[in-house]
């Protein structure tokens, strides 16, 4: 050990080690939080302990990169605009295998580990799905000792906090960033210019070729922020950076002098507000210049950072496809394509072919979308004005590869509009989804249905083109967070019985499938699930004035609220209950406790319209003493990933009830599936090789599937007809109509009543007998506590599939073609 610049530095391993945990925390408590043990409170000690853990982390951290830049080996970098990162202290205790000794720490020092991690604000950086998909991703990248990087925003505000007022959601600032968050670091010299607007301009250079550049444009700077997220007991340390924007000039003494105070700070407010909020209202003109802006400021800060990496050790650009991989993760991040091609074409003077062919092996594409309106296109009046050299790219792009298509597939002129970037209309739009079919080495699917229905339904010409370039990988969840950290009684239960490898390979929970018939262990199985009721319990109890019956069926959907994941349905079905207990209050049934929760985005009306029908449903049916304890109705407020992992290890019943054909995957089904819940759902995203993999008689499948939904539509789908001839559906819909559910407010789901009669179009009428069937086979199964069981110990043992760690090496077999690189700390 010694000292350098008035800081402590190690010279070997063993000084490390021996620099203890309990000194660092000690340290950091009084000379970084300026606290002693007599002052300190919790928040302060969940500070100290995330700092220290940090020390033991960037050590590693900094030994990775140093192994990736001397080996010069071949890197990912995964571009996303949402990264769901939840807690992070929890994670790197479990990945480092210091979790006992820090709760030993802490327990001397009079805390408890639990209650310090509370203190810990949700990395909200995220809106559902696509952004904990990521933060899987690059978990499973890590432990995997792959040389990945993750790239994003760092939002100040993320993703909203939702508030329930009256029943109606109503949005809150997320100011995570509150109370500072000591896993990051920022990198005061990482700084990157980022242009927008101006002109294109045309010139002859001094050997008499035409160029052009980018002029007269509005400048704002990127700042970096870096992440570091370890692998499960590996030495690797990778890197997540997240850019924030700053403007290039804070401050004007002649606006300030002359008494214009706002006016002084503008340009400085009006830069950063790039940066402030995760997914701004893009409803108004306004709102998509700031989406686009956020999707370009991030980009092209990304890939200066890449192409700085790169020089270090390459002077051309020969290598440069052959040392980088960029998987882009949806549309949101396809415009760093156009920028890359202006980089190499405008500014490093490449030519064309040359920087195309660079383009083409370096991009990769994940589609997570059929739904029309998630695939991205911008209205051409934006992109002139915002970014117009990469318009002209874009456009250039366009008219090569129609060329190509005229002479090599087909001259039909609807064909061709369907291929082209450029959609044509009043107002013409940029197509992000074909821009990156076209420019991209592969495009994947995220599912077997839903790669299936990209190539055949959504870009079928594309994919006669290009069939090599589309390929399936379908999601995965990291198990160290959805079962090692969320459920310690489950996971400690499987690690008694065939040891802890499993962390690593999931394939191997298959071993505890032999112990599915022993009545011991479905005991014990059974323990850790009501333990974990116990702890949902007592968080709802707090949060809401409601009492759960802690031997009901906890039921849950929980996910992004959006018609066509049909929480819709659902609540038919707590109609459908409530009114058979109304007809015969001395009802023998299953007892429920059903729970919904997730968040509507703040300008989807209708979706904001479901969660208001959910809260008055649920006044009604917990309030009417029929119903007693034979069901509840709960909207947990706020969903999160840590809320997630309270709710998932309790539940018994998972909802995946989405109109098949409409979602891409899905990873919510995968988490409650590895806790061991029963999952009820369509034929649908991943639950197609969810009951693959279980089993058909190991799941609750229901409903119409992808084909019978379009041949459905096609043909004049009239859900005034189920309407008329089922009793239920006209009993449900005319009480929501008459107002039962909102005597106070008549009229308010109006709009629900009339979508569903006119038009229906994500299918409830059509499925709803099919899914009463199907929950009257649950309530069925569950009165038989040894079937449930078995089935919910093979729903555990047969989740092998799904792991993250499957699905990189997937992408690292079929895309990346990167290898993993061994980090070794000795020196």
């Amino acid at each position: 050990m010694g000292l350098k610049n008035g800081s402590i530095f190690f010279t070997d391993k063993e000084a490390l080690e021996s620099y203890s945990l309990t000194n660092q925390f000690a340290e950091h408590l009084e000379f970084d939080l300026v606290k002693d043990k007599l002052t300190a409170t919790e928040d302060d000690a969940y500070f100290a302990l995330s700092l220290s853990i940090r020390d033991r982390l960037v050590r590693r951290w900094l030994r990775t990169q140093q192994k990736y830049k001397d080996e010069d080996v071949k890197r990912v970098y995964y571009l996303s605009l949402e990264f769901l990162m939840g807690r992070l202290l929890g994670n790197a205790l479990s990945n480092l295998d210091f979790y006992d000794e820090c709760y030993n720490i802490l327990r001397e020092n009079s805390y408890s580990l639990e209650n310090i991690r509370e203190f810990e604000d949700d990395m909200g950086l995220g809106n559902g799905g696509l952004g904990r998909l990521a933060a899987c991703y690059i978990d499973s990248m890590a432990t995997m000792e792959l040389p990945a990087f993750g790239y994003g925003i760092r939002y100040e505000f993320g993703i909203f906090e939702q508030e329930i007022e009256n029943g109606y959601q109503v949005e809150r600032a997320d100011n995570w960033l509150k109370h500072g968050n000591p896993w990051e670091i920022l990198r005061r010299k990482l700084t990157y210019r980022i242009k927008l607007y101006g002109r294109s301009e045309m010139y002859t250079d001094e050997k008499g070729n035409i160029k052009y550049r980018w002029v007269d444009t509005y400048d704002i700077m990127s700042v970096g922020w870096d992440i570091p997220v370890p692998g499960f007991k590996t030495n690797t340390v990778n890197n997540l950076r997240l850019w924030e924007a700053k403007s290039t000039s804070d401050f004007s003494f002649d606006e300030f002098n002359a008494g214009n105070y706002v006016a002084a700070v503008h340009k400085k407010t009006e830069s950063e507000n790039l940066s402030k909020v995760l997914y701004p209202n893009d409803t108004m003109v306004e709102g998509k210049f700031l989406r686009l802006k956020q999707q370009y400021f991030f980009c092209s800060a990304t890939l200066q950072d890449i192409i700085r990496k790169y020089k270090i050790i390459h002077k051309t650009y020969d290598k440069f496809a052959e040392k980088t991989a960029i998987q882009l993760n949806d549309t949101h991040p396809v415009i760093a394509i156009p920028e890359l091609m202006r980089i190499l074409i405008d500014d490093e003077n490449l030519g064309w072919d040359e920087a195309w062919i660079i383009i083409t092996k370096t991009f990769s594409y994940t589609n997570h979308t059929i739904v029309p309106e998630a695939l991205e296109e911008w209205a051409m009046p934006i992109l002139a004005k915002l970014l117009p050299r990469h318009l002209e790219i874009i456009y250039e792009i366009n008219r090569r590869f129609i060329e190509w298509v005229k002479i090599n597939y087909t001259t039909d002129t609807n064909i061709i509009a369907d291929l082209s970037i450029i959609r044509e209309g009043e107002t013409k739009k940029i197509r992000m989804s074909n821009l990156a079919i076209v420019s991209c080495n592969h495009i994947n699917g995220v599912a077997a249905l839903h790669t299936e229905i990209l190539k055949t339904r959504i870009f079928p010409h594309f994919y006669k083109i290009f069939p090599d370039k589309f390929v399936n990988i379908t999601n995965g969840i990291t198990p160290r967070r959805w079962l090692l950290q969320a459920n310690p009684m489950l996971s400690g239960l499987i690690s008694d019985m065939i040891g802890d490898n499993w962390v690593r390979h999931l394939d191997e929970l298959e071993k505890i499938e032999k112990y599915a018939d022993d009545l011991h262990f479905q005991e014990n199985f059974r323990s850790s699930k009501w333990l974990n009721k116990k702890l949902l319990i007592r968080y709802i109890e707090a949060e809401h004035d409601v009492k759960i019956n802690p031997n009901s069926m906890f039921d849950v959907q929980v996910k992004r609220f959006h018609e066509y994941k049909r929480q819709l349905l659902n609540v038919f079905n707590v109609i459908t209950l409530y009114n058979r207990i109304k007809d015969n209050p001395q009802i023998d049934m299953v007892p429920r406790t059903i729970i919904f929760g997730g968040k509507a985005a703040p300008a989807y009306l209708q979706a904001k319209l479901i969660i208001k029908l959910i809260n008055s449903v649920a006044d009604v049916v917990n309030n009417d003493p029929d119903v007693g304890d034979k069901m509840k109705v709960i909207f947990l407020k706020n969903y999160s990933v840590s809320l997630a992992e309270r709710i998932i290890p309790a539940t018994d019943l998972s909802e995946q009830i989405s109109t098949a054909g409409f979602e891409a995957s899905g990873t919510g089904n995968m988490k409650f599936a590895l806790n061991g819940a029963l999952t009820i759902g369509t034929m649908d995203g991943a639950n197609v090789e969810m009951r693959e993999e279980v089993g058909k008689e190991n799941i609750f499948i229901f409903g119409m599937l992808a084909e019978e939904v379009v041949a459905l539509k096609s043909s004049a789908y009239n859900p005034r007809k189920y309407y008329d001839s089922n009793q239920n559906i006209k009993r449900i819909v005319d009480m929501i109509s008459d107002n039962f559910f909102n005597p106070n407010e008549p009229g308010i789901f109006t709009e629900i009543v009339r979508g569903l009669m006119d038009v229906d179009y994500y299918c409830l009428f059509a499925d709803y007998q099919s899914y009463i069937d199907a929950q009257d086979r649950v309530s069925k199964l569950y009165r038989d506590t040894v079937g449930w069981t078995k089935k919910s110990i093979i729903n555990v043992a047969r989740m092998g599939k799904f792991s993250s760690d499957r699905s990189i090496q997937e992408y690292s077999d079929k895309i990346w073609h990167i290898n993993p690189v061994k980090v070794d700390i000795e020196t």
